[in-house]
């Protein structure tokens, strides 16, 4: 014969509506909770993207305090003769709405060469200097500055795909080699802005 089936035993008093309230009261609890989760993660994220990018920006400017004392001396071997040379420059006229920053720029009377500097140089950031170098243009021409505009690029890092592209784009490339590094002239004449 089978055994009869006992019933929990609840204390007196409680009701379907008491059990609801401490339901939906844990549901809460936990809604609060998930949220509250939620929102240190996406913290620590931003935190995390935060110092990712203090480390790639320190990494681009060891890159560049490397390259940029010995750039003067490397055009110089091209025929190119820079007397004047600046690191991290920018244009802000907010008049003309023309922002741009500059890794490097070297000059001399006739020639401004306008040189970006990344660990890791790819098609996109060649695509942003051409855009660089036409601003430039733009804010020499309404200043009257009717000096050449040249263009260099370079990088630690280059694929085989971002090297013809930037030569073919009329940049000058520049590379690590060794304990120095290396310029490449443009396939064909040098793009002038």
């Amino acid at each position: 014969m089978a055994e009869a089936q006992t019933l929990p035993d609840y204390p007196r008093g409680l009701t379907f509506e008491h059990v609801w309230a401490a339901l939906m009261e844990t549901r809460a609890r936990q809604e609060k909770d998930a949220r509250e989760m939620k929102e240190s993660l996406e913290e620590s994220r931003k935190e995390f993207n935060k110092q990712i990018g203090r480390f790639t920006n320190l990494f681009g400017e060891i890159t560049e305090h490397m390259i940029a004392p010995k750039l003067r001396e490397k055009f110089s071997e091209l025929g190119l003769d820079f007397p004047s040379a600046n690191s991290n420059t920018s244009v802000n006229d907010r008049v003309n709405n023309i922002f741009l920053e500059i890794d490097v720029k070297l000059e001399n009377g006739d020639k401004v060469m306008l040189v970006e500097v990344k660990t890791k140089l790819t098609i996109e950031r060649i695509n942003s200097h051409i855009e660089r170098l036409e601003k430039m243009r733009k804010y020499a021409n309404l200043h009257g500055d009717k000096r050449t505009f040249l263009g260099a690029v370079a990088g630690v890092v280059v694929t085989d795909e971002a090297r013809n592209y930037a030569l073919n784009q009329g940049f000058y490339l520049i590379e690590p080699s060794g304990e120095s590094f290396n310029i490449t002239s443009p396939h064909g004449k040098p793009k002038e802005w």
